[in-house]
């Protein structure tokens, strides 16, 4: 169960923090820092929803936006941390966990460029955290269309860094559940959805986001689908034998046309 933290003033610049929100019928603020504010929870409240998810056996984790963020939830010791798309470039805060975080780094790869992808694994490899990180194929876009999902783009993270790294993941903004099962086909070990009570609720994530059933009906796919993903254990499955000894043909002999 993955929450998220952000300092607002930090995060945003003096100018972001003061505009308007981009689609004022969504804001909770006269500002976007005061909407941003109004959404925020306090570190006290993720210590005690990783208290509640302890006791639940599911692992909390966090995405961090900022320096301050991601000191205070390494304090909390979950896990592993996320870094979002918007932050993958922040080499301060990613330098600062590299070096004092000792859990896995995820990190989403959303509207970042060829250049920022290489940087990126420079700075995880030149710290020694390359098999602690986990990549996310990612378009970021709330809700994203199918034609913009680029799912492909799993196959080439495998390619490219599956070797190097602790795994590759998919994270979604997407309407339904069914490009996820092909993500995991493609090769992604970790799937990111969001998840809402309401998908009519105030907010931009909500619609791009799956309610309790939607999140329940992925879960039974995912786990269905990656139970699947196997090779024959033997030529012939236990659970084929009964039919092989009611359905099989014998082989025939070859009958051959005298001249």
């Amino acid at each position: 169960m993955k929450f998220q933290k952000r300092n607002p003033k930090e995060s945003l610049s003096a100018e972001q923090y003061a505009a308007p929100h981009p689609d004022p019928s969504h804001s909770y603020g006269r500002t976007y820092g005061e909407h941003r504010e109004y959404l925020e929870l306090p570190i006290e409240r993720h210590a005690d929803l990783k208290a509640l998810c302890d006791s639940l056996s599911i692992d909390y984790s966090c995405s961090a936006w900022d320096m301050t963020s991601a000191q205070q939830l390494t304090e909390l010791g979950p896990k592993w941390i996320k870094i979002p798309s918007a932050c993958n470039t922040d080499t301060e805060m990613l330098s600062w966990l590299c070096e004092h975080y000792p859990g896995s780094i995820h990190v989403s790869l959303g509207m970042t460029t060829a250049l920022e992808e290489r940087a990126l694994m420079e700075l995880l490899g030149a710290h020694g955290r390359l098999r602690d990180t986990v990549l996310y194929a990612c378009t970021s876009g709330y809700p994203v269309a199918v034609d913009d999902l680029c799912l492909r783009e799993i196959t080439r993270l495998c390619d490219d860094y599956g070797a190097d790294v602790e795994a590759i993941g998919f994270s979604g903004h997407h309407l339904g559940i069914a490009p996820d099962v092909a993500a995991i086909t493609l090769g992604a070990k970790w799937i990111e959805r969001h998840f809402t009570l309401d998908r009519t609720w105030k907010g931009t994530d909500h619609a791009a986001s799956l309610e309790p059933d939607g999140l329940r009906r992925l879960g039974r796919d995912l786990r269905n689908v990656a139970r699947a993903l196997t090779r024959r254990s033997e030529e012939i499955l236990e659970v084929e034998r009964a039919a092989r000894g009611k359905l099989k043909q014998a082989p025939r002999p070859r009958l051959v046309r005298a001249a």
